[in-house]
């Protein structure tokens, strides 16, 4: 299933738009949790930005 997805993303208009994986760690127990998103391209610096 993730190959059909890649793929879709590569065509068209899904050139525009970026999956970003961010590690971060969490208040309570100390542990890392990874935040993904799928960005247009514009925003990714915000994202990895903010808290």
């Amino acid at each position: 299933m993730a190959k059909k997805v890649v793929a879709t993303l590569k065509t068209g208009a899904g050139k525009s738009f970026t999956k970003c994986i961010k590690m971060v760690k969490s208040d309570k127990s100390g542990a890392y949790q990874f935040k993904e998103e799928i960005i247009n391209n514009d925003h990714i610096k915000d994202f990895f930005s903010k808290k």
